[in-house]
């Protein structure tokens, strides 16, 4: 369940990273199987949509696709530059990128959940990103 909340602060190294429990919702045995690292990509992408869809909610003008792209291309390039353990290049094969896109999914789906079950106010945000990632 990585998202930038869990992010700390920035030191001279980078950043430290708190929290790792996984998604409450989910029971503790699933959390604690292994997973796909892309997991922890998918949730950080749907993490940088959060903060650039709330940022300007109501704003009238708004870079936040700019922002949005920019961003997720820093952290995917960022992460398949350092991404040397054997699974590949990281996300640029074709596979790797078509189970980024279903994992990036299943996190918005549990989103969903998520906001109906704690933040109803919130539940536009997933919903919108289900519309976007089907297409």
């Amino acid at each position: 369940d990585y998202h930038l909340g869990q992010l700390l602060a920035r030191t001279a190294g980078g950043y430290s990273v708190i929290d790792f429990e996984g998604e409450p919702a989910r029971p503790l045995h699933e959390r604690r199987l292994p997973a796909s690292p892309l997991r922890d990509v998918a949730g950080m992408l749907r993490s940088l949509d959060y903060v650039a869809r709330t940022a300007d909610h109501d704003a009238v003008e708004s870079d936040r696709g700019g922002w949005l792209a920019r961003a997720r291309s820093a952290f995917l390039n960022g992460y398949a530059n350092g991404y040397g353990n054997g699974y590949g290049n990281g996300y640029g094969d074709v596979a790797d990128q078509r189970l980024l896109a279903a994992l990036e999914l299943e996190k918005a789906c549990y989103e969903v959940r998520y906001e109906a079950d704690n933040r109803p106010d919130w539940l536009w945000l997933p919903l919108a990103a289900l519309t976007r990632l089907t297409r």
